[in-house]
């Protein structure tokens, strides 16, 4: 099968393709055949390919444009932000794209700001991310010299100014209203919805942020038209998927295969299945903030729709698996631990739910659990749920929790009787 995202992307440690070559490899074509439609035009295109948001959310890309405001009286400037920040645990997806194929993904993003008209992109990236942050800026600076950025890009009405913007940290820049507090300096923190970014994002004006794999389909969407994307998947959702998996695997790494392949493909095929010695117990689909998935789940499709049905969500498609050498309190911890630093401190149930529930788990796995211990974290995955917080960090916290509850409630009970971790 063909594989779009990743087909420029070298094997051998050599670096990502310069300008030259990346368009000997057929780069910057969709750019030339985009600035020949309408941008209308190209926004049903991704309407009809059926393309949803590769950051977690699955929002489909098409309707999302179609909420910026177009014409002559719309505001400007426009923004287009590609939230390069790739913070949740579990997942390197994005990084692999960033390093590996830097002009795919601004070539994507001149595609969107055409589609949607934006005056100025944004790169929002992870400050850790130094090597994807050297390649990205000599890309934009090889776009630049080459005229496809700036004024007049390829002698057409449409213009781009493109920056990279390297962000000062926190998981909570992941959300997009977050992110865009960040990228006006000011603290992270979510903002009320409505309005929605589209008509008043960055400093009040229309704003489309959109992951970066979402991004780096664009160009192969327009060139190869929507009944191609939609082929390449075994589902509803169209294209193809960047899957990964973490943990006492064989060969943990990152593959891209047709949107809907199941968890068992992924997982023994391509990770190798379970390292000699340790066992399959369970895993997290879709990074830290999704429910587990257990062995009964294996034959399940990872899409947005499928994953959902099952109880959990595909998240990002990068799964984290656990096994029967790893406690599952201690992983529980370990997560519950990040979340609660992560959390922005905008509302309460979050900083102080989070923060509560990481206080317990600890104890539990030093062996200072009390009775009544699970009650409360059980109170805490509903105290937390959606609808109770500002944003969806501490519910998405919560979903590993709760699914632990009720899948591994046996550990959590050992811990309590033993008034030790048994794994230690």
């Amino acid at each position: 099968m063909e594989t779009p995202l990743t087909k420029n992307i070298p094997t051998n440690g050599d670096g990502p393709l310069n300008f030259k070559a990346y368009g000997k490899a057929g780069g910057y074509e969709s750019l030339h055949k985009a600035l020949h439609m309408s941008p209308a035009d190209i926004t049903e295109v991704v309407k009809k390919s059926n393309l949803r948001g590769r950051g977690g959310a699955g929002f489909p890309t098409g309707t999302k444009w179609s909420f910026v405001p177009m014409g002559t009286d719309a505001p400007h400037p426009k923004y287009l932000v590609a939230n390069a920040d790739e913070m949740e645990p579990g997942t390197f997806k994005d990084r692999l794209l960033l390093e590996g194929d830097p002009h795919q993904l601004i070539e994507g993003m001149i595609v969107v700001g055409y589609a949607v008209q934006a005056d100025i992109a944004y790169i929002f990236l992870r400050a850790e991310y130094k090597l994807a942050a050297e390649r990205l800026r000599r890309a934009i600076a090889e776009a630049y010299e080459n005229h496809h950025l700036g004024k007049n890009i390829l002698g057409s009405t449409y213009s781009l100014e493109m920056y990279l913007h390297i962000s000062a940290g926190r998981y909570m820049c992941g959300e997009e209203t977050g992110l865009l507090n960040a990228l006006e300096g000011k603290r992270a923190n979510p903002r009320s919805k409505p309005p929605f970014p589209q008509v008043s994002g960055l400093w009040g004006k229309p704003t489309i942020v959109q992951n970066v794999e979402t991004l780096c389909n664009l160009p192969h969407i327009v060139n190869n038209g929507p009944e191609w994307f939609k082929s390449l998947s075994h589902t509803a959702d169209g294209g193809t998927k960047l899957y990964g998996a973490s943990g006492k695997v064989k060969h943990p790494g990152i593959w891209e295969l047709p949107m809907g392949t199941t968890i068992r493909e992924i997982l023994e095929e391509h990770a190798g299945g379970m390292r000699n010695g340790v066992k399959f117990r369970g895993l997290l689909p879709g990074g830290a903030s999704t429910d587990f998935l257990t062995e009964e789940h294996l034959d399940v499709r990872m899409d947005f729709t499928e994953v959902q049905k099952a109880g959990s969500r595909m998240g990002t498609g990068t799964m984290i698996v656990l096994d029967d050498h790893t406690c599952p309190v201690g992983m529980l911890w370990n997560l519950e631990h990040f979340f609660a630093q992560e959390s922005c401190g905008w509302c309460t149930p979050c900083w102080s739910g989070l923060n509560w529930a990481e206080r317990i788990l600890r104890a539990m796995e030093e062996g200072r659990g009390q009775p009544g211990d699970l009650d409360k974290l059980g109170f805490q995955t509903k105290f937390n749920a959606p609808g109770h917080t500002f944003c969806a960090l501490a519910p998405g916290a919560m979903e590993p929790l709760q699914s632990a509850l009720k899948y591994f409630h046996e550990d959590f009970e050992q811990h309590l009787h033993q008034h030790r971790c048994p794994w230690k």
